[in-house]
C-alpha cells in the first residue's frame, strides 16, 4: 500500500511537471510576467490596469502581476476564471491561423466570462475582424489552441 501512494505521488508529480513546462513554453509571457503586467482580474472590472509587482503570483508557472492584495485573492480563488484564452495569445490570429501573434494588453473582450486579447496597432485591430465571425474563429481558435498545446 505504502509502494502505491508513492507510486501515485510521483506520477502525479510528474504530471504536474509537465503541464507546468507547457505553460511555461506555450503561454504569452514578457520577462516571465503575463499580460504585460496587466492584472487579469481588473478586466473584469471593466478597466485594464497594471499591476504591481508587490502583489505577483505565479499560477502553475505564469506569474501575474494584481493592482491590490484583493484582486490577487479574486484570482487565487479562481484562476480558471481569470487567465485569458489561448495563453494570452491574439485570439484572432489563433481562430484565423492557428498562430501565436502578440496583443495590445487593452484590446481584449469578454465572452461567457472569459478573457480573450487581440492584436492592435494604428493601423490594424483584429478585435474589429474578430466581431465579423466570432463565433467561427473562436471555434477554430479553440481547436487550435489545444493542437498547440500537443506540440
Amino acid at each position: 500500500m505504502k509502494f502505491l501512494v508513492i507510486l501515485f505521488s510521483i506520477i502525479s508529480l510528474n504530471v504536474f511537471s509537465q503541464d507546468i513546462a507547457t505553460r511555461k513554453k506555450h503561454y504569452l509571457t514578457d520577462k516571465g510576467i503575463a499580460i504585460n503586467g496587466y492584472d487579469p482580474v481588473a478586466y473584469f472590472q471593466g478597466k485594464p490596469q497594471q499591476g504591481k509587482k508587490e502583489f505577483s503570483y505565479n499560477q502553475e508557472g505564469i506569474i501575474y502581476q494584481f493592482v491590490n492584495a484583493s484582486n490577487l485573492e479574486n484570482f487565487k480563488k479562481n484562476p480558471v476564471k481569470y487567465e485569458p484564452q489561448y495563453g494570452g495569445w491574439c485570439a484572432f490570429a489563433m481562430g484565423s491561423k492557428g498562430e501565436k501573434v502578440v496583443v495590445d494588453p487593452e484590446t481584449y473582450k469578454i465572452i461567457n466570462g472569459k478573457l480573450y486579447l487581440f492584436y492592435h496597432t494604428f493601423f490594424n485591430n483584429t478585435l474589429t475582424d474578430w466581431n465579423k465571425d466570432e463565433a467561427n474563429l473562436k471555434a477554430k481558435a479553440d481547436i487550435n489552441w489545444e493542437k498547440t498545446l500537443k506540440k
